[in-house]
């Protein structure tokens, strides 16, 4: 194998590692849109955009759930990122789970 391959392959493994290293928490009301497409596995620049207007139009999150208010941002992504989001200086709090109706 080429010097020029291993040199080339070991820059793509970083690069495809460096987002598991994401920045610390990420308060979703005060972050920017770039500030959240950083930090947040799974969330692009466009989705960190709309979770932008969203909270412009909305007013800010109370917790990390309603991000799936947000088009394009569902359960899943929440989960994943849960420990690095912040609400309002807050770790963003566990779902409650639903209890079934007896009536």
């Amino acid at each position: 194998m080429k010097l020029t391959s291993l040199l080339g392959a070991a820059v793509l493994a970083l690069a495809l590692a460096f987002p598991a290293f994401a920045a610390g928490p990420v308060d979703i009301n005060t972050a920017s849109a770039q500030e959240i497409a950083d930090g947040l596995n799974g969330i692009g620049l466009s989705k960190a955009e709309a979770i932008v207007a969203y909270r412009d139009a909305h007013g800010p999150f109370a917790s990390a759930d309603e991000l799936v208010n947000v088009k394009g941002v569902g359960d899943k992504t929440v989960e994943r990122n849960r420990d690095v989001i912040v609400v309002g200086g807050k770790a963003a709090k566990p779902a409650k789970a639903k209890v079934a109706s007896t009536e």
